[in-house]
């Protein structure tokens, strides 16, 4: 009994309550009542025991008095009482907890935004929707359940306990010995389950990915005909949850049982010595009933213990999951001190920058690059050489290794994240879109433009006349991930979101590879307009779209091997950028001929 104390004070029991208390203090005063309420419904669960004594001596045994009337009715009266307490207990509790889990899911979603773009390519969507939403509820959900379950069970047993003694103290001595034999078993139990509870939610998080990767990658399925192959890889995962069930009963199941006959023993003991007792004329019948009633109702909870115990620690783990999330610190962030950068600039300095994804597999060597305010800086090169790297480096997506990347002599590490994110517009290749209007998703750009200007980007976009084709016309709702809009209508509302914006930088990174030649055309009419009086990045898979770059920049296995302008790299014999170009003239000309 005592090492299941201390551990309950030096674990996580104690730990976990008191790093949620901050999300609690908002509702202080309805969770403290929701507590207090217990206090009554627990010590409520003495009056039945405690009225049976008068009720044997007087009336079962003596025959001295007809039954008393108030007995009955008093039972059934603090059992309405204690039904009505229960009931606001019950309600006060729901309330604070779905406030709590509220404000939780809000610190964690707050949390997970903060987290630079690499914490999220390490990680699946299942692991990042259990860790952010589910583990809070799991957390939240027990919290207040199991504290309100254990302060009324502590006033029962108190109450309880109390009866006990006020009917015989030798009793009660042996009903106490055993009810901590009872808890025993519950002493290491934590450790035993750990690693089962780890997997099963690595194992449930696998379940949330399978359904979110079906979901998105539809249309890959139906085509190559997988829904086979995908029936297979679901019911491997669900086999494996099964199995992890199955080992937590093992785990566990055992608990119940073992408290069942700890309890028999407490009861039996109880009769044995009780019957001694009364023949001895130590305590009476009605005393003995008593007794054996209030010992009844403490054991009762006692033994399905067991079976509750996997709930509570789920909750407890849930709860350590949480915090850790909440007290790790993302690796890219503001530094102290850090500067606003101003929306005017004169150069953006590449000086010797470093990369890696993965320790000791170098994506970026060396590269030195200067770029002029109103530049437009090419890079180009073979698949995975390292250029969308690159211009994922300048809004601070991912940080170099060594090297710094400088905005007027300033490392962009200096200035703050919002400034620096502020100052520039980036338009993938493949553009995420949210639910939505086309209209939500351009304002995203800048959320308090005028409709004027959002004319204005449709315009510059290319995307007004299709805008006016629409019943609901910028109103149109677009689906999730923009699927009611082709490849083409998505990149110029992206383009429209970016005109928006009207950053000072922009970075196209392969922004009409996935387009056909008149989809493209349209979309690179308006990336002309986007790049009009800006520095621009661009990757283009057609080296075409470039010519007119200021700087063409060829990478090659991570490292700047050419840079110049298309004319001077065209006169470079056998250079890269020569050969690159050519090749794709030819393609280009036999696809023509074709």
């Amino acid at each position: 009994m005592l090492k299941i104390i201390e551990n309950f004070k030096k674990g996580q029991v104690y730990v976990n309550y008191s790093r949620i208390l901050p999300y609690v203090k908002p509702y202080w005063f309805r969770a403290t009542l929701a507590m207090l309420i217990c206090i009554p419904i627990g010590s409520l669960d003495a009056v039945i025991a405690l009225s049976l004594k008068p009720y044997m001596d007087l009336v079962m045994v003596e025959k001295t008095v007809q039954s008393p009337w108030y007995i009955p009715f008093g039972i059934v009266a603090f059992t309405i009482i204690q039904g009505l307490l229960n009931y606001t207990a019950t309600y006060l509790n729901t309330w604070v907890g779905g406030k709590i889990t509220n404000d939780l899911k809000m610190t964690l979603y707050k949390k997970m935004l903060s987290f630079e773009t690499g914490y999220f390519d390490k990680r699946k969507s299942g692991d990042i929707v259990f860790r952010f939403n589910n583990d809070a509820d799991l957390a939240c959900s027990g919290l207040l359940e199991n504290l309100k379950t254990f302060v009324s069970r502590i006033f029962s047993s108190i109450s309880l306990i109390a009866v006990l003694f006020y009917n015989s103290w030798q009793l009660a001595v042996i009903a106490v010995v055993v009810l901590g034999g009872a808890f025993l078993p519950l002493a290491n139990i934590r450790k035993r389950i750990k690693s089962v509870m780890d997997k099963t939610v690595s194992a449930s998080s696998a379940i949330i990915t399978a359904y979110n990767e079906s979901f998105a990658g539809n249309k890959t399925i139906i085509s190559y005909n997988l829904g086979d192959y995908q029936k297979n890889r679901f019911s491997e995962i669900l086999s494996n949850i099964f199995s992890l069930r199955i080992k937590m009963v093992q785990r566990t199941s055992w608990l119940s049982p073992m408290m069942h006959v700890i309890v028999s023993v407490g009861i039996g003991l109880a009769i044995g010595y009780g019957s001694h007792l009364i023949l001895t004329k130590q305590i009476t019948s009605g005393n003995f009933v008593s007794f054996i009633t209030a010992l009844i109702m403490l054991y009762t909870p006692i033994k399905s213990l067991g079976n509750n115990f996997n709930a509570v620690q789920m909750s407890f783990m849930a709860i350590e999951r949480v915090f850790n999330v909440l007290e790790s610190q993302p690796t890219i962030k503001d530094k102290e001190n850090a500067k606003t950068l101003p929306r005017e600039h004169k150069k953006i300095k590449f000086e010797n920058i470093n990369f890696e994804y993965i320790k000791n597999k170098p994506v970026l060597k060396n590269i030195s690059l200067d770029v002029n305010k109103g530049e437009t800086v090419a890079f180009v090169g073979n698949s995975g050489g390292g250029k969308s790297t690159i211009v994922s480096l300048v809004p601070r997506f991912y940080d170099v290794i060594s090297g710094a990347i400088k905005i007027d002599d300033i490392n962009i590490r200096d200035y703050t994240l919002k400034s620096l994110r502020e100052n520039i517009a980036v338009v993938f290749q493949d553009n995420f879109l949210f639910s939505g209007t086309i209209k939500e998703n351009i304002l995203l750009g800048k959320q308090n433009a005028s409709d004027e200007e959002i004319k204005n980007a449709l315009q510059m976009a290319y995307l007004d006349e299709f805008v006016a084709t629409l019943k609901d016309g910028w109103d149109t709702q677009i689906g999730e991930r923009g699927m009611l809009l082709s490849g083409g209508q998505k990149q110029r509302v992206a383009i429209a979101r970016a005109f928006l914006k009207n950053a000072p930088i922009i970075i196209l990174d392969e922004a009409t590879s996935a387009l056909d030649n008149k989809a493209e055309a349209i979309v690179q009419k308006a990336i002309d307009n986007l790049m009009k009086d800006k520095t621009v990045f661009v990757i283009a898979h057609r080296l075409s779209t470039i010519q007119n770059a200021d700087k063409i920049a060829v990478i090659n296995e991570g490292k700047l091997v050419e840079l110049g302008s298309h004319e001077e790299l065209m006169k470079i014999e056998n250079g890269q950028y020569k050969t690159l170009y050519e090749m794709q003239f030819k393609k280009q000309a036999t696809a023509t001929k074709a």
